[in-house]
């Protein structure tokens, strides 16, 4: 489908037409001349006008369209969408929830989220890591706001009502905890192996005798795969 030209440089041109023949006479051919260039003039900077305005939405489509690409990776471009879709609820559930530190909480599990998923697409090696996070604690994450969401939105003050508010109040920091975690495992090789490094670096330093600090041992390689997030 085409895009659709505006209508406001026509109008304009008209405008400057009809303001012209109010205002001055049109009986001679020079003045025929000098409207026409008037509105030429007049709609050629309307349709920049215009063409300026719609260019923030068009780049906001854009940058959509990007986020939406394919990776190559099955795997990965469905974590990526349910990531998009994870956090526009989060978004949507924010701007409900009239609660502020539970609004507060959200917004950092955004934060938190966008991060992870920008580093495992950065790195998809690292997808293993987030499954369980992708299958089990942002639905529940989400499930458990929208629960809060719900019983906010009731208008009452009930013994049920009230439970599931304090529930969930009393488990969000520990879910910002979890999430929080979870990132900070991702960075677990690049800590590892800046810390190699490091110890690498000094120990040559050591022997060649520019530094007055002992040989350390180096560091071995340990498994992270015991990490778990506990919601």
């Amino acid at each position: 489908m085409t895009d659709r030209k505006p209508v406001a440089p026509f109008y304009a041109a008209a405008v400057v037409w009809l303001a012209y023949a109010l205002l001055f006479p049109l009986y001679r051919s020079v003045h025929y001349v000098l409207v026409a260039v008037a509105s030429v003039v007049v709609f050629l900077l309307v349709s920049l006008l215009c063409r300026n305005t719609g260019a923030p939405e068009t780049k906001k489509a854009a940058e959509t369209k990007k986020q939406e690409e394919s990776t190559g990776n099955a795997e990965l471009d469905k974590m990526l969408k349910d990531g998009r879709l994870a956090i526009a609820e989060m978004k949507r559930l924010d701007d409900n929830i009239a609660d502020e530190g539970i609004s507060a909480d959200i917004v950092r599990l955004e934060q938190v989220s966008a991060k992870i998923f920008d580093e495992v697409k950065r790195d998809p090696k690292k997808l293993p890591r987030i499954r369980k996070f992708m299958d089990y604690y942002l639905p529940t994450t989400l499930k458990l706001l929208n629960a809060y969401d719900r019983a906010s939105s009731a208008g009452i003050s009930g013994e049920n009502v009230d439970a599931t508010k304090r529930k969930v109040e009393g488990m969000m920091r520990t879910i910002v905890s979890a999430f929080e975690k979870q990132l900070d495992s991702l960075y677990g090789d690049e800590a590892l192996d800046i810390s190699t490094d490091i110890t690498v670096l000094e120990n040559m330093m050591a022997r060649e005798g520019l530094t007055d600090q002992p040989l350390k041992a180096e560091t071995s390689p340990k498994d992270d795969s015991g990490i778990k997030l506990e919601l």
